[in-house]
């Protein structure tokens, strides 16, 4: 296979797999979005859709946010963990907005990842999923898959984000970025992975990757 047919297979694949997309983080604007994608970092998407209404409920918007002090913002969205830097940064980032920003989340990456606590992937998942503006946030999941399916080296996040926007064409981004990420989970997950499930990385694979696969399976 080509670079180009095994693009055509992977775009091919995740549509018929993922018609529609879910989006895995609960929100309903974009300044909640942020908070959202914030508390994900190193928890789960779950514990954060179980966290996020007990916050929202006392503030879902950066006004009534900075009226909690970060104490309490941290008692609140403990179970999530970092919650020390977590809640400055929620405190944080929700001052700016009011300062700077009349109370509204800006649409670019240069004023968002100047916000506390929000990164490059953060900034990415709000742009692409809030205001559809497109962008190819790399999570461990992507990091992975890109990887197995040999379309970038996997050396950092930075290396398969620029990989993924060469190969994928800008209209597909903000789809194919959710749908890889659903794939990972449900069918090339980084344990307990079965590759006779996984059908994009067994036709498409890095040959190195499905060798290990098969010595561990033997082993």
């Amino acid at each position: 296979m080509t670079k180009e047919q095994k693009i055509e297979f992977v775009i091919k694949t995740l549509k018929e797999l993922y018609p529609t997309i879910p989006v895995p983080l609960d929100h309903k604007d974009p300044y909640t979005l942020l908070i959202a994608v914030l508390m994900s970092a190193q928890s789960t998407d779950v514990r954060v859709n179980q966290i996020t209404p007990l916050l929202f409920e006392k503030a879902d918007n950066p006004y009534d946010m900075v009226k909690l002090t970060v104490e309490e913002i941290r008692e609140i969205i403990k179970p999530v963990g970092l919650s020390p830097m977590k809640s400055k940064g929620i405190h944080g980032l929700s001052k700016i907005l009011i300062e700077k920003h009349n109370g509204e989340v800006p649409q670019n990456f240069e004023d968002l990842e100047e916000l506390p606590a929000v990164g490059h992937k953060t900034a990415g998942v709000v742009l692409s999923q809030a205001f559809g503006i497109p962008a190819f946030p790399v999570d461990t999941h992507i990091l992975r898959l890109m990887y197995r399916w040999n379309l970038s080296n996997g050396k950092s996040v930075a290396q398969t984000e620029k990989d993924a926007k060469r190969l994928f064409p800008m209209e597909l981004w903000n789809d194919l970025h959710l749908q890889i990420i659903w794939y990972g989970r449900e069918y090339s997950p980084a344990r307990g992975w079965d590759l006779d499930k996984d059908i994009i990385t067994k036709t498409i694979g890095r040959k190195s990757v499905i060798d290990d696969y098969y010595k561990t399976k033997k082993s």
